[in-house]
């Protein structure tokens, strides 16, 4: 007899999760191993933070599903390797809405933050990100967390369209965009324990 879902246990929530992240930007590139450095950053700095290991364990996983919103865009942009104009880049930065819209209305404590994360990973310290140009503490703490994880990873990280920087030279852009792009107290917490997420990595 199957079990009830109130009986699923954690682990089989998170595989699941796990497993629709990765079909979600399948089609942009194989991502598995990006979700996985995206979680032992987000866990990196979560950490840090004076979090109960609940809430740690929440927003560590909810992190994976920050590009669920990429499998509402089309495949002739996900492939692209060159620069894309005006219109194209509206399409691209409407992922973080697509993604909320996909995220939306569950009881999960994981899928709540998981759409929170999903809306707010590109907004900026600044103002200058997107969708709705938030600032400062106007982002959400997970937002930004996801933030300065998802474009470090980004950095190191080959794709068909550039070659990547070696990790230090990542967190250098990382730690120059302090104050302007990415919180800096996140970042303080990503440089401080960037040796330790290194050595978990290759290792």
């Amino acid at each position: 007899m199957f079990r009830s879902y109130s009986e699923t246990s954690t682990k089989e929530t998170i595989d699941l999760i796990i497993r629709l992240a990765y079909i979600a930007e399948l089609k942009e590139w194989d991502n598995r191993t990006h979700l996985e450095r995206i979680r032992r950053y987000t866990y990196a700095i979560v950490s840090e933070m004076g979090m109960t290991q609940q809430d740690i364990d929440v927003i560590t996983n909810a992190s994976m599903l920050h590009d669920i919103g990429k499998s509402q865009l089309p495949d002739t942009l996900l492939g692209k390797t060159g620069n894309f104009n005006k219109e194209e880049w509206a399409v691209v930065e409407a992922h973080t809405s697509y993604g909320a819209t996909i995220l939306g209305g569950s009881t999960s404590p994981i899928l709540q933050t998981a759409e929170i994360i999903a809306l707010t990973h590109h907004e900026r310290w600044n103002g200058t990100g997107y969708p709705r140009k938030l600032k400062r503490e106007e982002i959400p703490m997970t937002g930004r967390i996801v933030a300065v994880a998802d474009v470090f990873d980004a950095l190191i990280t080959p794709r068909p369209y550039k070659q990547p920087v070696d990790p230090a030279n990542g967190l250098k852009v990382i730690q120059e965009a302090s104050g302007t792009l990415f919180d800096p107290l996140i970042v303080q917490i990503f440089s401080d324990k960037f040796n330790d997420i290194m050595r978990g990595i290759s290792g």
